[in-house]
């Protein structure tokens, strides 16, 4: 079954903010020992040493969504282009994606509409600035900000490395944890407490396939007030670097979908 239009949107715009089982080289990877002497730099420095420099990936994502009222879950084809494309197709192309770094675009056959715009109108929507990078990053187990424009303080929280800026950021706050084996994303936080806005982004496992080091399960949590929206992501049967293409095209006669600040 394909993705709702209301939850279709509400994913593009959870993930846009914000792998894997496969049936060949899937090692789940045990946690590593903290080392509670590591400095702040240290952690920081070893995060981008251990990220993922794939060219392409392909293979399917099951989503798990949940807005407190309704829940669904479907499983998806994806396809990744490193820092050029994300594209997802829904079973039968009922709902289909495609983001690149100046393009959001997705269309759901069973209301035929379609959503046809970029990251400044979703960042409007969901109150935050965002862009494709991010999205990237989020998928992968990088951090959603850059770590090396702050500087942070390090210490040791349920056995992974805790960051926290040294100087409060003037919109936001943030934190982040890093699991000691790899140094990729356990945890990362961000909020906007005279919002009453937060992003938890959790990472579930790490895995190796052949030589890259994923997530392999992600949950992403969206809270502003009282609305609590989840998504809850697997990737499965995983390839790297094989040629590929993104077929997509808006069907004609579909009537666009307009975002407003009090879309749900």
């Amino acid at each position: 079954m394909a993705l709702p239009l209301r939850i279709a949107l509400r994913f593009m715009a959870l993930v846009s903010i914000s792998f894997f089982l496969s049936c060949k080289s899937n090692k789940v990877l045990a946690d590593g020992k903290v080392d509670g002497s590591l400095s702040a730099k240290a952690i920081v420095k070893n995060h981008y040493a251990n990220t993922t420099n794939f060219n392409t990936l392909s293979g399917k994502m099951r989503i798990d969504y949940s807005d407190g009222e309704s829940s669904q879950g479907v499983s998806v084809s994806l396809r990744m282009e490193k820092d050029k494309a994300i594209w997802m197709s829904a079973p039968l192309g009922m709902v289909k994606a495609y983001i690149t770094p100046g393009r959001v675009t997705f269309y759901n056959k069973l209301q035929n509409e379609y959503f046809d715009g970029n990251f400044a109108y979703l960042s409007k929507f969901l109150g935050t600035e965002l862009d494709f990078e991010q999205v990237q990053n989020l998928l992968m187990g990088q951090a959603l900000f850059d770590l090396k424009e702050a500087k942070y303080d390090a210490s040791v929280v349920n056995g992974d490395y805790q960051l926290k800026p040294k100087k409060a950021m003037d919109l936001f706050k943030v934190m982040f944890q890093v699991e000691p084996k790899n140094f990729k994303m356990a945890s990362q936080q961000l909020s906007q407490p005279l919002k009453k806005r937060l992003l938890q982004v959790n990472y579930t496992d790490y895995q190796q396939i052949g030589k890259y080091i994923l997530p392999q399960r992600i949950a992403v949590a969206a809270i502003e007030g009282d609305d609590r929206n989840t998504v809850d992501i697997e990737y499965k049967s995983i390839e790297f670097d094989q040629p590929m293409n993104f077929p997509y095209k808006i069907p004609k006669g579909f009537k666009e979908i307009t975002l407003t600040d009090d879309a749900k």
